[in-house]
């Protein structure tokens, strides 16, 4: 719900700004004023809303009473699941229906103005460019690789590629640390698809140079060894590794 009327984005660039402009709100809530966000998403008011806004603003609202609204509406309701969740795991869950609530609004200017396929695809790219609110809420921001493709070699797996100890060959094929920055700027990187965020799936600490991590090979997330009680030695007899919670998903199916 906006109160005060903002210019309409009509071009690429301009639905882009706004997007940035309701993402940076949205972050601004979600982090460094959580604290008079949590505040107002009292469970004992009617459903409410967190509305993200062009100036870079947000607020907490009921739901526009229009129908159709003008705009997408965000999550209905995330003030009733704040005292049955712990903190970070409904901040979370905001997050993750803001993003959504952001593309959709994105794309929404996108198909009232006439986007054509080579207009959308670059919005997207300009929107996929950004770190998701989810990732920036839980501090998973995966690090940016340019040009992957040209220093990736061909004959590199995926699997050598997750395995290989930034000291050693590619073949020595014992899991070791996510991609530094300086290998980045070396040339010796991961594919795209592979990289993770630099904090540990199971106990959320960030990245450390002198510690062993090792991937899961099911849903590519990074742990600190001594999590997942997994050492260096017992990684190179491993051809395929999986998590815990991987592990028991398997179980259980």
């Amino acid at each position: 719900m906006e109160g005060t009327p903002h210019p309409i984005p009509r071009t690429v660039e301009e639905v882009f700004n706004d997007f940035k402009g309701r993402r940076a709100g949205l972050i601004k809530a979600l982090t460094a004023e959580v604290d008079k966000f949590y505040q107002q998403c009292d469970p004992e008011k009617e459903n409410l809303c967190l509305y993200g806004l062009p100036n870079e603003t947000w607020e907490v609202n009921l739901p526009v009473e229009e129908v159709p609204p003008e705009l997408p509406e965000p999550a209905l309701g995330i003030n009733f699941a704040r005292d049955g969740m712990q903190e970070k795991d409904w901040l979370s869950l905001v997050a993750v229906h803001s993003d959504s609530w952001l593309l959709a609004v994105a794309f929404y200017f996108g198909a009232r103005f006439g986007f054509g396929k080579n207009e959308r695809k670059r919005l997207f790219q300009m929107i996929n460019d950004l770190p998701t609110i989810f990732e920036v809420v839980t501090g998973n921001v995966k690090q940016p690789k340019e040009q992957s493709a040209n220093h990736n070699s061909s004959g590199k797996s995926k699997s050598s590629a997750k395995v290989s100890r930034q000291s050693e060959p590619p073949s020595k094929m014992v899991k070791m640390s996510p991609p530094s920055k300086d290998e980045d700027e070396s040339g010796e990187e991961d594919e795209e698809d592979d990289e993770q965020g630099a904090t540990c799936g199971a106990c959320g600490d960030s990245y450390g140079a002198d510690e062993f991590w090792i991937c899961c090979d099911i849903c590519e997330r990074w742990f600190h060894g001594k999590c997942v009680k997994i050492t260096p030695a017992k990684a190179e007899h491993i051809k395929q590794y999986k998590c815990p919670s991987c592990s028991s998903k398997r179980a259980r199916v």
